[in-house]
């Protein structure tokens, strides 16, 4: 088979209707994540505790096992999760005339989301979820560190990160994100409420984003990978910031409603 039979194989396989399906399910479990990561850290913001869990990922996929028919959800979180990493694979590797950034997205999305494979396949197999990304990021951070000019790279994926926050809160003011869902097909209430809940949840994305970007560039300036902090950490720092906990709370209720979005998003999507 020549290397056009096998970009020809691929091509039906990303387009099948199976994998629409399945993606579409995956953008429904992506809600399921936002929403649990929310509410764990509305729960910090106001006193009650996570349980002794993070808010990121790792807290939510350890909240869904302890749930009634926790391991059946898991599974499904796999393929649905798996079903996404296929998507943006494909969407980076064989859209041809698609923008360079657009490429580098979906190839940065594809990472994400089979790194969220690892996580629910480590508790599925080995009963650990593996790190949590607060941990993750100082591994990350003091691994390239130690590289040749680590500590400019460091600087540099901060400022990333500080970008990709902004990007985020630009494409929620301006309602960039409407440009994937099938906007004329949906009915005047729906999109409506896509464009709130899409707003909210990007605008709370894009300062989880910012913060965490800032925590990097402070590390690789200190010289200090423990300064470098997860979802969870970048969570709680925003209720030590003038404003309190509030602050906290208006980012958690975003994700909870970007989670709501998500679902819109898996019956409006375009793929």
């Amino acid at each position: 088979m020549n290397s056009a039979q096998v970009e020809g194989t691929a091509r039906r396989a990303a387009n099948s209707r199976t994998l629409e399906r399945l993606t579409r399910l995956g953008l429904a479990c992506r809600g399921v994540l936002y929403g649990l990561i929310g509410f764990l850290a509305l729960q910090i913001a106001f006193g009650g505790g996570s349980g002794g869990k993070e808010a990121d990922k790792t807290g939510a996929v350890e909240t869904v096992a302890e749930q009634p028919f926790g391991i059946v959800l898991l599974w499904l979180m796999v393929v649905g999760f798996v079903a996404l990493t296929l998507w943006q694979i494909s969407e980076a590797i064989l859209e041809r005339g698609g923008e360079v950034k657009d490429r580098v997205e979906a190839g940065a999305r594809a990472v994400v989301y089979g790194l969220v494979v690892v996580t629910l396949l480590g508790l599925l197999l080995r009963g650990d979820p593996g790190s949590s990304t607060d941990d993750s990021s100082k591994d990350l951070t003091a691994m390239a560190m130690d590289l040749p000019g680590g500590q400019i790279l460091v600087g540099l994926v901060g400022l990333g990160v500080i970008a990709l926050g902004g990007y985020w809160i630009h494409s929620g003011w301006k309602k960039k994100f409407l440009e994937d869902l099938r906007t004329g097909e949906m009915p005047p209430k729906a999109r409506k409420l896509a464009e709130r809940l899409g707003m909210a949840g990007y605008l709370a994305r894009g300062v989880i984003a910012v913060a965490a970007g800032v925590f990097v560039v402070q590390a690789a300036i200190t010289y200090d990978p423990d300064k470098a902090r997860g979802v969870d950490s970048t969570l709680r720092a925003l209720a030590d910031t003038p404003v309190g906990p509030w602050l906290l709370g208006v980012v958690a209720l975003g994700l909870v409603l970007f989670a709501a979005y998500c679902f819109l998003q898996a019956r409006w999507h375009r793929l």
